[in-house]
């Protein structure tokens, strides 16, 4: 092999079947279907039942990307996790999925960048891959949001918002001869911003860990800064797609699909017009899901290929933006 590459060998998706749609959301809050699909573009959702953890949705994805790749659980010599909806605080949700799909003790590291935890997960395997270390990769992209959602009018702005799913890809070394394989990244940060999307309590700073005015005041559940969120995504989106294009020489316009975090259906069109592109070259199903935030673009990615919308070769770009805040964009020959 004269030159270590990493393709895109499988993928598959979940997402719980309770469908919660805007209309469910009118009877817990002062909302409707209209408000939220004019801000959103949401119209429905998927809750877990309770009992069912991240790592359980996890697990459902990785056997469907193991079984589209046409791998066992022995083939996978690292896991990589990205989720901001852990089963517990710690360990992470990496070891839990090895244990449960009976892995072996291969490594399993965890993504911690909210809405940008597939892009960086994406990257960190792909250098993995391209350094030696290992051949096989299965990097999950999954979400546990309902549980921590605060479902009543004082959380609206983002009760309205998240869903629970997961998303699951595996990544495989190649010589890249037949053109299929991940071009490059580019990752961006901004700790500026941290504030304006967050859950600010519990955690180490907090002195007690947590208390009752902790979850009396709502610092426990998300807050966002929905107009300086929407301000920086439609920026730095784009710019971020034209850097990782720039890089290899090719324009918006080689494009056969921009595959984006499903934040907010109005970002995507914003994005999609300042890269002035067609709208069946930038997927959106987040009227389907809502936000599933580290698992909305794996998810997106499983469908578009199920669906015919990519076929191998075609050149597809995968980017997002979220909390931190984090940016980043992967740039890939399916």
């Amino acid at each position: 092999m004269t030159q270590r590459l990493t393709r895109i060998a499988g993928l598959g998706h979940y997402v719980p079947p309770r469908v919660v749609t805007n209309h469910d959301l009118e009877q817990l809050m002062d909302t409707s279907d209209a408000w939220i699909q004019e801000r959103t573009g949401i119209k429905q959702r998927h809750f877990a039942a309770p009992g069912v953890t991240c790592t359980d949705l996890a697990a459902h994805a990785a056997r469907a990307a193991l079984a589209d790749a046409g791998w066992t659980t022995g083939d996978v010599q690292l896991l990589i996790f990205a989720t901001l909806s852990p089963d517990l605080y710690f360990p992470g949700n990496g070891v839990l999925l090895q244990h449960e799909l009976g892995l072996g003790e291969i490594g399993a590291m965890d993504i911690r960048t909210q809405c940008t935890g597939f892009i960086y997960g994406l990257s960190a395997a792909d250098g993995y891959i391209r350094m030696g270390m290992v051949d096989r990769v299965l990097l999950i992209g999954a979400e546990l949001q309902s549980p921590g959602i605060r479902m009543t009018t004082a959380g609206r702005d983002t009760g309205v918002l998240f869903g629970d799913g997961a998303g699951a890809v595996c990544l495989a070394v190649t010589d890249g001869e037949d053109g299929s394989h991940v071009l490059g990244h580019r990752l961006h940060s901004n700790g500026k911003y941290a504030l304006e999307l967050c859950i600010q309590k519990p955690g180490a700073a907090c002195l007690p860990w947590i208390s009752k005015e902790m979850i009396d005041e709502g610092s426990v559940y998300p807050y966002m800064n929905g107009r300086e969120v929407f301000k920086h995504a439609i920026t730095k989106f784009p710019d971020v797609i034209r850097e990782v294009l720039c890089a290899h020489q090719l324009t918006p316009d080689d494009l056969t699909m921009v595959i984006p975090h499903q934040a907010n259906l109005r970002i995507t069109e914003a994005v999609r017009k300042r890269l002035e592109l067609p709208e069946d070259k930038v997927y959106s199903n987040i009227d389907r899901f809502g936000n599933t935030t580290a698992a909305s673009i794996p998810i997106a990615f499983s469908e578009v290929v199920k669906h015919g919308k990519v076929r191998r070769g075609d050149l597809v770009c995968v980017a997002s933006f979220g909390s931190g805040f984090t940016w980043g964009a992967s740039l890939l020959r399916f």
